[in-house]
């Protein structure tokens, strides 16, 4: 049986977990001006993960972006 968890390393696939993340570290951060304590720290805790997911992400994307021009995928 398959493993479900994981995710192909599909192009598109990843250009749209890049503008989700993208766009969910933007509403938080919004949503700061509007929290205090815990929820804030908590927020700025998620977006500090998401700052690292957006990197591997973008590594990602160029890496496919590259392998589909040179003709690997």
């Amino acid at each position: 049986m398959p493993n479900t968890s994981q995710r192909p390393n599909d192009l598109a696939t990843n250009k749209e977990r890049l503008k989700k993340t993208i766009n969910n570290m933007e509403a938080a951060e919004a949503a700061t001006e509007f929290a205090e304590g815990k929820e804030l720290a908590t927020i700025k805790e998620k977006n500090e993960r998401r700052k690292e997911s957006i990197e591997v992400l973008k590594n990602e994307v160029n890496a496919e972006a590259k392998s589909s021009i040179n003709g690997y995928i």
